[in-house]
């Protein structure tokens, strides 16, 4: 059966039909995937009840993966499964625009989250594409974006030690651990895609703190323009999960805001991350 994809919004966004991600991908399934992730930047899959180690293994056929730093995970036979796992207690710090571990350097080029329990109502993620709102900005701006790095810092969006973090030890060690080695890095703030060559702003709200070469003043009013265009709804898609739904979004040309309406419920998600390559 041929895959069906069903676009959500003009500029970001498909809902998958015709395949079940628990079994192993056809090489003529990976291709249409992957085709489809690099048109519609984010994929979503309904009712996929798959298993840690199935998501895994769909995620392993799209590349290496990452563990992270901080967030806990099953173990060292699946240590690249981060558990997002949130209710009152534990509020999440993904509510805000982010893309994911730019504070590397070279970030994941794509993210694939199952979500395993979600609350009666809330808990939305938005997807905002980075292509459309480059390709929304006129010229002169856009030639002079192209001339521009940012800094992005791992203390920005993780700024203390969390609860989250015990299910991998002392959140304070783990923290301070993590701090030590992800130090700043600077990224291009438009970044080409290094498959369909289209350009995107590369902003990750929640990590990036300046952009260099330029004075504070400026800087902070440039970016604040830059967030608040880059996220303008035309721009966006809106998911509401529910149970077993499946999301695959190309990390290198969106970002993405977990919206933390649903305390004190609670909701866990699965999350595997692919790696990718020095931005340019």
């Amino acid at each position: 059966m041929a895959l069906k994809i069903i676009p959500l919004t003009a500029s970001i966004g498909a809902l998958v039909e015709g395949i079940s991600l628990a079994k192993p991908l056809q090489d003529a399934q990976q291709k249409a995937i992957n085709d489809a992730l690099l048109q519609y930047q984010v994929l979503f899959f309904r009712n996929q009840p798959i298993t840690p180690h199935q998501q895994h293994a769909f995620a392993k056929s799209f590349g290496d993966l990452h563990v992270h730093p901080l967030y806990p995970n099953f173990g060292p036979e699946l240590e690249e499964i981060m558990i997002l796992d949130s209710d009152g207690d534990h509020p999440p710090d993904n509510d805000q625009w982010h893309t994911d571990v730019t504070f590397i350097e070279t970030p994941p080029k794509g993210t694939i989250l199952s979500g395993k329990v979600i609350p009666p109502v809330g808990g939305d993620t938005l997807f905002a594409s980075g292509i459309a709102a480059f390709e929304a900005l006129s010229k002169p701006i856009q030639q002079f974006l192209l001339g521009l790095k940012g800094e992005h810092n791992f203390v920005k969006l993780f700024a203390q030690p969390r609860h989250h973090y015990e299910g991998r030890g002392d959140p304070k060690e783990l923290w301070e651990g993590a701090v030590k080695k992800n130090p700043p890095v600077i990224h291009p703030l438009v970044r080409t895609h290094p498959e369909s060559g289209r350009k995107a702003l590369f902003l990750s709200q929640g990590f990036l703190t300046r952009i260099v070469d330029l004075q504070q003043a400026e800087s902070d009013a440039l970016l604040g323009f830059l967030f608040a265009h880059a996220t303008k709804p035309e721009f966006t898609v809106r998911w509401k999960w529910q149970p077993d739904d499946l999301a695959f979004w190309d990390n290198r040309v969106t970002q993405h805001y977990g919206v933390a309406d649903y305390l004190p419920n609670r909701r866990i998600m699965n999350r595997a991350t692919i790696l990718g390559d020095k931005p340019y």
